[in-house]
């Protein structure tokens, strides 16, 4: 039964090799492994197993909610052209703790997804220029991004008046 601990936990260390992962994910990983391989009979061993791969993974920094938390923040914001919001729904949603949230978006300076909430909004225009609620539209839509509405007003107003 150590040899399957640890095999798991030497996979999970590859995973966490490769990219980010928040705790959470790392536990529904394991999850799924051991109903894949329909293993061990008793669930409270299974339990203190995961325990101990997620420990070790932590205390080996494979692992960090807070590293990953800052990850998220500047791959949805600038890659993704997310806001806030949403940013923090998602990071919320994947199981990291509001400390961790809080502090990777007071690290992010401005809003680097903007230019590209422009860019989709001015796009978005142009194929409802006609359409009567194409404000509410165009707000709705940047809302849907995860931007709060003081953020966007202005912007969906220098568009529409374009």
């Amino acid at each position: 039964m150590e040899e399957k601990f640890r095999i798991l936990l030497d996979r999970m260390m590859v995973l966490c090799s490769k990219r980010e992962y928040c705790e959470a994910d790392i536990r529904k990983r394991l999850e799924k492994e051991a109903l894949k391989s329909g293993y061990p009979e008793e669930p409270g061993i299974w339990q203190q197993a995961v325990d101990g791969i997620v420990d070790t993974l932590k205390r080996e920094k494979y692992i960090d909610d807070s590293r990953y938390a800052r990850a998220f923040v500047r791959d949805k914001s600038s890659i993704s052209g997310w806001g806030r919001v949403k940013i923090r729904h998602g990071l919320i949603a994947k199981g990291v703790a509001r400390s961790c949230v809080d502090e990777a978006l007071a690290e992010m300076e401005g809003n680097p997804g903007m230019d590209k909430l422009a860019r989709a909004l001015e796009l978005k225009y142009r194929n409802l220029k006609d359409d009567p609620y194409v404000k509410f539209k165009l707000l709705r839509y940047a809302l849907g991004r995860g931007y709060e509405y003081d953020e966007v007003k202005g912007l969906v107003d220098g568009i529409v008046k374009m």
